[in-house]
């Protein structure tokens, strides 16, 4: 089964361009007032409205520390910190905040999640 995620935007264009532009997400899907993203495997979509969604996290799980401090070096300006190792979790982690005010988390993963 497939998924997406929609959020209310009421900048649907500055929104779209974030995502795709700091976060390297692609345009997977236009609709009349919405549009989809993609990231791998993640499908995200923002469609515009007259209030904003901004509750939650959008987190985006990457392969390595490296691609982690690549993306948190795209987003510093918007982003809470350096990166960081989260030992509850077992993740390398850093959060950012989107146009809108959305928290964005990009991770990786520090264990193994084949059996997941």
């Amino acid at each position: 089964m497939d998924g997406i995620v929609f959020f209310r935007t009421e900048r649907l264009a500055e929104v779209v361009a974030f995502y795709r532009d700091r976060l390297g997400t692609h345009v997977w899907l236009e609709q009349p007032d919405c549009t989809v993203l993609r990231a791998g495997d993640f499908r995200l979509g923002f469609c515009e409205r007259e209030a904003a969604d901004t509750d939650g996290i959008v987190t985006f799980v990457v392969e390595t520390r490296e691609a982690v401090e690549d993306l948190h070096a795209d987003l510093a300006d918007v982003a809470d910190g350096a990166p960081r190792y989260n030992e509850r979790y077992e993740i390398y982690q850093f959060f950012a905040t989107d146009p809108e005010g959305r928290t964005v988390e990009v991770q990786t993963f520090e264990h193994d999640t084949s059996a997941s």
